[in-house]
């Protein structure tokens, strides 16, 4: 393996200190205000070496839809693991020896993005492999904490950044970084350009990975040609596609931001329970109204509600969703890529805020339900003819993965105790993620300005 230091940067010092945090901590204790432990996570880094395929891939080209066009920002997940009896000292080694076969099935994670001559990203599959980054932590797995209390300063120690790279193209599609503490417990830590993997494409690769850690064959090999999702010759695009519509704020709007500015922004992660869900449904009172539908309105009103928004501000809500069976004909099974389409609802902030929750619950439905193959066609031609992004002015961007099941993430030491994202990509996005033994209940991850904050948990305990 080739070692990288000279094009990755040199591995962080270590310090064998740790030390509690001072500020808001009670230092007898160690606990905050938020009742979780904060430490200064100090990480021996290894040097950087790249991972190529174990076989010789494909060489060239490949092509990426117009759906990965328009989310090329990096993914940040960890996932913890006990080690028991079995320890942690091989762990990087088998890791790093499933992901060397890994890549012959996923060779484009082991090329490198570039500029396309129509001005798009594509991958060259150079077969330069991924980046791999063997470390040290000088403490205990549970000293972590739980990590659905979003800390994003502690928690990308654990997964590698690339020093010197200087915008996307110079960042590896994959980065993985294990970590072993002093416990006997490791961590994986990946970081992945979402325009490579949406999150069952990237849960399927997690999963695929541990299989072959575990000497089993894969069960759903990825379906790699994105050709199926091309842009149609000439483009047609037959819906509105508000998505894209960048949302201008009204003076007031313009002096509530100015006001959560000088602020710090704070994350949080509020659980609803199976009971609470259930009592958002009633009071909802929509029709055939999911579990998705009634949170997904009710955060969309309540964080309107706790930014302030004048009445006159009009606001809009994006999510995604997986349109692998909504294709007609539908996505292949194991399909590699982006197989998700934003939708949008648009609301004054008045409106949203003084109608009933089912107002809210209406607007998530009828976004939903917007979604077809010809919608989803639609939306392809439209990035193809403008090459507009979608804008997130006054915008809420919800984002779900309450569906996925990287918990079940096996590389021979057992499921992850815990696994999640290490932060939050934008301040405009929220994310759902299933909590609890039985994984009914959902996490909600925001953040929001501190007097925001206040407001949106308020109304959550006002349920």
């Amino acid at each position: 393996m080739e070692s990288l230091p000279h094009r990755l940067g040199k591995a962080r010092p270590k310090s064998r200190k740790r030390k509690v945090e001072q500020s808001g901590v009670d230092t007898e204790n160690g606990t905050s205000d938020d009742g979780n432990v904060h430490i200064d996570l100090r990480i021996k880094l290894g040097e950087p070496s790249l991972v190529p395929p174990s076989k010789e891939t494909f060489k060239g080209l490949y092509f990426l839809s117009n759906l990965d066009q328009n989310i090329a920002v990096t993914v940040q997940t960890i996932y913890c693991f006990k080690a028991e009896e079995k320890g942690n000292e091989k762990a990087a080694a088998v890791m790093k020896s499933a992901l060397a076969e890994l890549l012959v099935h996923y060779y484009p994670l082991a090329g490198r993005l570039t500029i396309s001559s129509e001005g798009k990203l594509i991958v060259d599959c150079t077969g330069e492999g991924a980046v791999f980054v063997e470390a040290e932590a000088d403490c205990h797995m549970t000293d972590i904490g739980d990590i659905a209390k979003p800390d994003p300063a502690m928690l990308s120690k654990l997964v590698y950044s690339v020093p010197t790279a200087k915008n996307m193209l110079e960042l590896p599609p994959l980065i993985a970084q294990v970590t072993k503490f002093k416990c006997g417990g490791f961590i994986l830590g990946l970081a992945m350009n979402h325009c490579m993997v949406d999150g069952i494409a990237a849960m399927e690769l997690v999963n695929s990975w541990g299989l072959i850690a575990r000497d089993h064959p894969l069960t759903l090999p990825p379906y790699l040609d994105r050709t199926l999702l091309s842009s149609r010759n000439p483009p047609l695009i037959s819906f509105p596609h508000h998505e894209f519509n960048q949302i201008q704020p009204i003076a007031g709007t313009a002096a509530a931001l100015s006001h959560h500015h000088h602020q710090p922004l704070l994350y949080n992660s509020f659980c609803f329970t199976p009971s609470k869900l259930d009592r958002l449904k009633k009071i909802a009172a929509v029709t055939n109204c999911s579990t998705f539908e009634a949170l997904s309105g009710f955060v969309w009103r309540a964080r309107t509600q706790a930014l302030g928004m004048p009445p006159e501000q009009q606001t809009k809500l994006l999510f995604a969703v997986d349109g692998r069976s909504r294709f007609d004909p539908q996505l292949p099974k194991g399909y590699f890529g982006n197989g998700i389409v934003l939708t949008n609802s648009l609301a004054g902030a008045g409106e949203l805020v003084g109608s009933p929750l089912g107002f809210a619950v209406g607007k998530v439905q009828a976004a939903v339900r917007m979604v077809t193959d010809a919608y989803m066609r639609s939306a392809i031609d439209y990035f193809e003819a403008t090459r507009e992004r979608p804008s997130l002015a006054s915008t809420l961007l919800i984002t779900t993965w309450s569906r996925l099941s990287f918990h079940e993430a096996d590389f021979g030491w057992g499921e992850p105790v815990q696994s999640g994202p290490v932060s939050l990509p934008e301040k405009e996005v929220i994310l759902f993620l299933s909590h609890g033994k039985e994984r009914r209940s959902i996490n909600v991850l925001l953040g929001l300005p501190a007097s925001a904050m206040c407001v949106f948990q308020e109304v959550i305990e006002a349920i």
